[in-house]
């Protein structure tokens, strides 16, 4: 976490837009005023740990108690503030930055074995051949047959440069494949792209730390099949990085402002951000729903207010707040610090930027994601707590087959699956199938029994040959299918394509 912070900017680590504590009860904001705490409640504080320290019949630390006192301090804010300990601030960081050391892997497990799911692409083990459905008998020698996901990841997980031998039993082979790979820094794709009937179509999930790069990467595909329509997906896309949103915001809106932040403290600059495009490019529609949040809000709100493009869909969630990410000094090297330069101090930030001292890892306690400003749209609209409407007003997705369709991902064509195989493919197959009404019974990663006579029965009404086996020329069927399915059951999407074709 350190490192993070050494090697990145103030402004760049700070600033986040997150809703990502909705999966959890939302606490009432406390009114306080705005004083500092006097010495005698400080005083009450050290009392009533001395007195637990001395009296309660359990395990328990200083230090423990301290954490549990600054959750309690920062979960009586606002739902977006919160405290977290340096390992949960690493988990944090690491889904922020979209990135993770490894060998581009997801696996679950399979009976006795463990199973590959999904070969990230560009990655390590794509490079060394693997494949979905190929499974982990063996890591470095260890065998893991029987053995759980924690373990294996413990395992194949590890500093980018390493290496890593993994034993693979692989369908249609007798012998056991080994391969060795070198660990690499995994970037994780938050963006997919398609392109039907001349209208190019991008879903972007989040906005981490590579969002605008794997945006351009796909606009340029689009710029390369001259494409001047798009369709942006941001329907339940949960927020992020404001530097992500404003990149993205920027090649899509005119010339001018993006969005303006406002802080509260002194000690941060208030922000104007600005796109300095001359003329849009694409004639765009943007799809946003009752989840599409903060980062999200900072595009759609862009989009709406400088009339770049069509916002088709629901209500947006509202939350104009924005976090920064703070690291806390422990109780010692905060006295420590106070001795030194005589004056109370806390922010490690502060410590760095005022004073030029940077601390040691054992040195900090933890970190706060707290809500420092908020964000207001190009026209000053303030949409925290309101939400954004969209310019067409088109009902939510309902599932179908209890079969969420924005949960689908068309296959990647990349292997062949057959009976007792798996894979992310075999999932997004069965999802496709149990729509379009075929029995496969709850989609899953394994290529079972029923979901083989499901393949074969669609290869049979396709006039392709049945024999249960999902080759390329199936996937392209399913695939095409599913297009058919979207334009059916979506109706925003549906909207959509009807507005840009205008």
């Amino acid at each position: 976490m350190r490192q993070y912070i050494k090697k990145h900017s103030f402004k760049a680590l700070t600033l986040f837009l997150l809703i990502f504590c909705l999966l959890f009860s939302q606490t009432a904001i406390v009114n306080a005023a705005a004083e500092s705490v006097d010495k005698s409640s400080a005083d009450y504080l050290q009392d009533v740990i001395n007195m637990i320290l001395e009296k309660y019949n359990g395990q328990i630390t200083p230090d423990q108690l301290m954490q549990g006192a600054l959750k309690g301090i920062f979960d009586t804010m606002d739902p977006y503030t919160t405290y977290f300990t340096p390992e949960e601030a690493d988990n944090f960081m690491g889904t922020i930055s979209g990135t993770f050391s490894g060998i581009g892997i997801s696996m679950e497990l399979s009976g006795d074995y463990i199973m590959i799911t999904k070969v990230f692409s560009g990655s390590p083990a794509e490079k060394a051949g693997l494949l979905q459905g190929d499974r982990i008998a063996e890591v470095d020698g260890t065998n893991m047959v029987g053995a759980s996901l924690e373990a294996a990841s413990a395992l194949i997980m590890g500093e980018a440069g390493t290496s890593v031998k993994l034993g693979i039993i692989r369908s249609g082979l007798n012998d056991k494949l080994v391969v060795d790979i070198i660990r690499a820094v995994i970037s994780i794709n938050p963006v997919t792209y398609d392109i039907v009937d001349g209208i190019g179509y991008i879903r972007l999930d989040t906005f981490s730390s590579n969002s605008g790069a794997y945006i351009a990467l796909a606009l340029e595909q689009m710029d390369n099949a001259k494409i001047t329509k798009i369709i942006l997906d941001l329907r339940g896309n949960p927020g992020g990085e404001v530097s992500q949103a404003v990149a993205i915001a920027s090649r899509f809106v005119p010339e001018g402002v993006i969005t303006n932040l406002d802080f509260k403290s002194e000690y941060y600059t208030d922000e104007t951000y600005r796109s300095y495009l001359e003329a849009p490019k694409y004639k765009l529609a943007v799809l946003v729903d009752g989840m599409s949040a903060s980062a999200s809000e900072i595009v759609a709100g862009a989009i709406q207010d400088t009339k770049a493009g069509t916002l088709i869909g629901t209500k947006t969630f509202g939350k104009a707040k924005v976090q920064g990410l703070i690291p806390i000094l422990t109780p010692e090297a905060s006295a420590k610090y106070e001795k030194q330069l005589g004056t109370g101090i806390v922010d490690v930030l502060d410590l760095e930027q005022l004073y030029g001292i940077t601390p040691t890892d054992d040195e900090i306690i933890g970190y706060t994601k707290m809500t420092i400003g908020f964000y207001y749209t190009p026209n000053g609209r303030m949409i925290d707590g309101t939400g954004i409407t969209p310019d067409i007003t088109v009902e939510d997705t309902m599932p179908v087959s209890d079969v969420v369709l924005a949960g689908i991902q068309k296959l990647t064509r990349t292997y062949k699956p057959g009976l007792n195989d798996g894979g992310t493919d075999v999932c997004n197959a069965e999802k496709i199938l149990k729509v379009l009404g075929y029995d496969v019974g709850t989609p899953d990663n394994l290529l079972d029994e029923k979901t083989f006579t499901a393949v074969k029965q669609f290869q049979k009404d396709m006039k392709l040959w049945p024999y249960g086996v999902m080759d390329f020329t199936t996937q392209k069927a399913l695939n095409d299918a599913f297009d058919g399915v979207i334009l059916k059951y979506d109706m925003q999407y549906a909207k959509a394509i009807e507005v840009l074709n205008r």
